[in-house]
């Protein structure tokens, strides 16, 4: 089933934004149909096509002319988190904390679209909430159940339980309730109040004909008029239903179409929420941002991927196209070029010092990061406002440092909103770090390193302090280790020298000077031994301070433990 809308915008009171959907129908069999009931399968089952037998040519290429084209269509990510939040806190009649109290929220559809319970100090919060108005419910034994009608996501919203029975339910709106509604950022607290109405949404700039338009007729129309009168009387001819993981629309009644010819059937004609906004992707090519709807699918139906067409006060305005949306699902759909808006972007890195330092089990650990902040500069020349929806790329093992905080989060991007006035210039910084660790063997610490460390600010005074006794520890340890080593080379020249003076007197045997030289030799090899023996009791002794010495430094060591901040 391929599938082509259009989205109507009115700048008449009451009417809001209107979106028509039909299904392109092509009769490829060779015959016609004459009064057949269609069934129209939307979804993404797995199959395929596999020749059997290709046969292969050789091809030359291919050189265009060069020519000048308009920016196509894209389809942008679906929402992964949403950057509103639902908080507040449970209490009793005197004041007092409610702890463990279960609090769920609905959509007005009456989903469950988020639940928690409260803390030890009776506070609760619930993340990623949708725009729109909910229902909170909460319940804990012993006091009656809450229900508050019309809380919107980004508010703080406080709660007071009565005692008695859980079975009872006492129904209050926010307004009534303990309510203190906070800033809410980009988007959220606007559309929320707002949606489906259309009041929100400014002028456009009116674009080409609707390449739709010629495909059996009454999608789109490139001229100002024909639009207006009768669109919003056009009812759908088709219901539709969930079928399993797929999507099935089925016409009401029965359709002819002629062999070879195409037909567009009707199915969706519905009001839907939807805000003008203007899309900046400095990753995407685009010389300037892309003039784009936030769409809800307040439809209640799943709607197929497909074109879409946009009519904004009975003129073509542009097109695009998106992927399936899910009922309640919100999505972007870029139709524009924004000739009214000017973007740019500017990068900077910053290696910042070392900010904490941990010793642990012989490791210190120096923990700094780098930061880096992206400006966005966006300049309006239009008369009237922007909302302009920056979308800054998530990139893995950064966090987001800055206050300006995403909208909402796809799975590759952050979006954030930023309001531009008219004949303005507004500015979005975007600052994230990525932690840094460094590590360092105590053991191996040497002097210089430690002066490098208090040059660059690294260390504070108590760690420099404690890497100074540990550097003394292990230069006793090295001159003790140095004067044992002074020990074994002199009796190692001793050990040499005798077997010198012993080959000396095995070549005395029988000559005239054997008796005066072996008194000699008999001598000093006597004053060596002695030697030998005052050599290895100090040596003995150096190992033995040594020894000692080196388990002062290794206690040193394995004692030292802290973590500082610097």
């Amino acid at each position: 089933m391929e599938s082509t809308y259009r989205i109507v915008l009115s700048g008449k009171a009451g009417e809001g934004p209107l979106l028509q959907g039909w299904a392109i129908v092509d009769n490829t069999v060779g015959q016609d149909w004459d009064n057949v009931q269609l069934s129209l399968v939307a979804g993404a089952p797995q199959s395929f096509v596999q020749n059997l037998s290709i046969p292969y040519y050789t091809r030359r290429p291919v050189v265009p002319l060069p020519e000048a084209v308009a920016v196509s269509p894209q389809t942008y990510q679906a929402t992964l988190l949403t950057g509103a939040r639902l908080s507040g806190r449970v209490t009793d009649p005197a004041g007092g904390v409610v702890v463990g109290a279960r609090v769920k929220a609905f959509d007005t559809g009456g989903t469950v679209v988020g639940e928690t319970t409260t803390d030890a100090n009776g506070a609760y919060e619930l993340a990623g909430m949708a725009d729109g108005a909910m229902r909170l419910r909460i319940e804990s034994p012993g006091f009656n159940s809450m229900e508050i009608a019309g809380v919107y996501s980004g508010s703080t919203q406080n709660a007071q339980l009565q005692l008695g029975a859980a079975s009872q339910t006492v129904t209050v709106d926010a307004a009534a309730a303990t309510i203190q509604t906070s800033t809410a950022s980009g988007l959220a607290a606007r559309s929320s109040r707002n949606e489906g109405t259309g009041r929100m949404l400014g002028s456009g700039a009116a674009g080409g004909g609707n390449t739709r338009a010629g495909r059996g007729g009454g999608v789109g129309s490139g001229s100002g008029g024909g639009v207006g009168g009768g669109v919003f009387r056009i009812e759908p001819a088709a219901r539709a239903q969930e079928l399993g993981d797929l999507f099935e629309y089925k016409p009401k009644d029965p359709i002819t179409i002629q062999k070879n010819k195409s037909a567009l059937v009707p199915i969706v004609q519905s009001s839907i929420a939807a805000e003008k906004v203007s899309v900046w992707n400095d990753r995407a090519g685009y010389p300037r941002p892309q003039r784009a709807l936030w769409l809800t699918n307040s439809s209640g139906l799943t709607l197929d991927g497909g074109s879409v067409s946009v009519m904004e006060e009975d003129t073509f305005a542009g097109e695009g196209i998106f992927e399936p949306i899910r009922p309640a699902e919100k999505r972007l759909v870029s139709y524009a070029t924004d000739l009214a808006l000017n973007a740019s972007s500017r990068n900077t890195t910053e290696q910042q010092r070392v900010t904490r330092v941990r010793v642990s089990q012989g490791v210190m650990t120096h923990e700094s990061e780098v930061r880096e902040k992206k400006t966005y500069t966006i300049r309006n020349e239009d008369t009237a406002p922007r909302l302009v929806i920056v979308e800054h790329p998530v990139r893995a093992g950064y966090e987001l440092r800055s206050e300006a905080r995403p909208t909402e989060t796809t799975a590759d991007w952050m979006r954030f909103s930023l309001q531009v006035a008219p004949k303005q210039t507004a500015i979005l910084v975007v600052e994230e770090a990525r932690p840094i660790q460094s590590t360092y063997a105590l053991t191996s610490v040497t002097s210089q390193q430690v002066d490098l460390f208090v040059r660059q600010r690294s260390i504070n005074q108590q760690v420099e302090e404690a890497l100074r006794r540990i550097l003394a520890q292990k230069s006793l340890v090295g001159e003790l280790d140095s004067k044992k080593d002074g020990c074994d080379e002199e009796m190692n020249k001793i050990f040499d020298d005798q077997q010198r003076l012993r080959e000396n007197m095995k070549a005395l045997k029988g000559s005239a000077e054997e008796k005066l030289l072996l008194q000699r030799y008999t001598q000093q090899l006597n004053e060596q031994e002695n030697r030998l023996e005052k050599l290895r009791k100090e040596k003995a002794n150096l190992e033995a301070e040594q020894q000692k010495a080196q388990e002062a430094l290794d206690t040193m060591i394995e004692g030292l433990s802290f973590d500082a901040a610097i």
